[in-house]
């Protein structure tokens, strides 16, 4: 559903950090094959803890953020975690989401790159998945509990590879030092009141897990923007700029296949900005918790298909059920 070749954004437009630590998207919505695929086979639960982790001394105050201290030049063969503080909550699953608070440090320099979460400020939105989060940090979060603090410690082939990122001072073979608060365990799907079933839309049943099953009703496609509420949550207002993590699945109207869906990778977490504007306007104005079905013409979608606009999804009426998680 994104409108462009840009970085997702793990949470806030406005965070320059957390736009880079998040994996870069194609223009395409289409899944991701051969790299989705070994992405799904890296288990983010199985970060062990190492010397480099256990060498970095953390302040333990969750109501202040973090200190860290360690020796410069810190650095390891692969991400360790080490648990500073073991929280009693829910277990953050692969795949799934949560708000969080951190710290990120220059491994080589000592030098402090950045926070988000802290002071009252906006905490942004993690996925616990590769395919949405910066591997090393997907690591990082990976099974940890609700209320916990964690420090890892993450090699450049887990962070920004042999290209370093010069916009934070961080070079090719500089390691990170993340220390990272989990907040609140964002739940799976959306968990609103079950809503009447809108007239004239396509009709959505459910698995266990949430996974939606799509059935098209007969006869044309719209050719205005439709949105229907299928469950309507208890959450805060989507603002029409917000950030917000959705769990989703797109379905063509031509052919009723899947062209595309969170589901079975994780949730994602995008700006309201960077998508086609049906899909944001299927969000905006929704409250957290919600479910909503949109079916999206080519003029609020990817346009008509013509000589200049050969997107794979040009010309075609395309279907979402979205999920509606977490907003900031």
């Amino acid at each position: 559903m994104r409108r462009r070749t840009a970085p997702v954004l793990a949470s806030l437009a406005a965070v320059a950090l957390i736009a880079t630590l998040a994996a870069c998207s194609s223009d395409s919505p289409t899944p991701a094959s051969s790299t989705a695929a070994a992405a799904a086979d890296v288990d983010v639960c199985a970060t062990p803890s190492g010397k480099a982790s256990d060498a970095v001394k953390v302040s333990t105050d969750l109501k202040a953020e973090p200190t860290a201290t360690f020796d410069k030049g810190l650095t390891s063969s692969e991400t360790e975690r080490t648990v500073v503080v073991k929280g009693k909550g829910d277990e953050l699953a692969a795949g799934g989401s949560a708000s969080v608070a951190y710290v990120v440090f220059n491994g080589t320099t000592g030098d402090r790159i950045d926070a988000a979460g802290y002071d009252g400020g906006v905490t942004p939105t993690f996925t616990a998945s590769v395919n949405s989060l910066m591997a090393g940090l997907a690591k990082s979060i990976g099974c940890v509990t609700e209320g916990s603090r964690v420090v890892s410690v993450i090699p450049p082939a887990d962070a920004f590879g042999t290209t370093g990122n010069s916009d934070l001072d961080v070079a090719a073979d500089d390691s990170l030092v993340v220390v990272l608060d989990v907040k609140d365990v964002v739940p799976s799907k959306a968990w609103g009141a079950d809503q009447p079933a809108p007239e004239g839309l396509p009709t959505v049943k459910l698995a266990k897990d949430g996974t939606p099953a799509v059935t098209l009703p007969k006869g044309d496609a719209p050719t205005e923007l439709k949105i229907g509420v299928l469950k309507k949550g208890d959450g805060a207002v989507v603002a029409d700029d917000a950030t917000v993590t959705v769990q989703y699945q797109g379905t063509k109207w031509s052919d009723g296949s899947i062209f595309d869906q969170s589901w079975g990778r994780g949730a994602s977490s995008f700006a309201l900005s960077g998508v086609v504007p049906g899909f944001a306007k299927a969000i905006a104005g929704q409250t957290v918790g919600s479910q909503v079905v949109v079916v999206i013409p080519p003029a609020e979608g990817y346009g008509e298909k013509s000589d200049s606009n050969t997107a794979e999804l040009a010309g075609e009426t395309l279907v979402f059920v979205i999920d509606i998680l977490a907003t900031s």
